[in-house]
């Protein structure tokens, strides 16, 4: 029996070389997206885990294989910042804000670069556009796949993004 166009070798070598040629571009991504470099890792390792358990369910017909992977990554993240919004209503301890001005300050010291300072300005979903294109790599059509919107959209939303970005970097702090 041939298989189809649309049958994935689903078989743990590929599945590793998907794991080496997107790592780091995964990580970057969730890192872009949580700003906190300990729990991108967590979660890129959380995304890899779910993919591979999920890797059957994979459908060629849909997308590429880095626009699903993306897609769960994404997924982990959103978890991720909905885990900390839930946490951070319950613990009102005034050592967790003691913890969260030490944390502010040293992202202060990273921020000080033009380009970083601007991203910070950006909303979230810019940024995420930002993350996805630059860190990620990916083409417009698999951002697209990934925010599920239609390419020519997720374009002019980069688009949009871009010269949005331009301006804050060349506009006085």
């Amino acid at each position: 029996m041939t298989a189809t166009p649309t049958a994935v070798d689903t078989s743990w070598e590929r599945f590793e070389a998907l794991y080496r040629s997107s790592r780091d571009d995964v990580y970057g991504y969730v890192a872009t997206l949580l700003r906190d470099a300990a729990a991108a890792e967590d979660v890129t390792a959380l995304a890899f885990e779910r993919a591979y358990r999920r890797r059957r369910s994979f459908d060629r017909r849909r997308g590429d294989e880095r626009a699903w992977l993306f897609g769960i990554a994404r997924n982990a993240a959103l978890d991720e910042l909905r885990r900390r919004r839930r946490h951070a209503a319950l613990a009102a301890d005034p050592r967790d804000a003691e913890a969260t001005a030490v944390d502010d300050a040293a992202d202060h010291a990273l921020a000080r670069t033009t380009v970083r300072a601007a991203l910070e300005r950006l909303a979230p979903r810019e940024r995420e556009l930002v993350a996805l294109k630059f860190h990620a790599g990916l083409s417009n059509a698999e951002i697209a796949s990934v925010l599920g919107v239609s390419e020519t959209n997720a374009g002019t939303l980069l688009h949009r993004t871009m010269t949005k970005l331009r301006k804050a970097c060349h506009a006085p702090s």
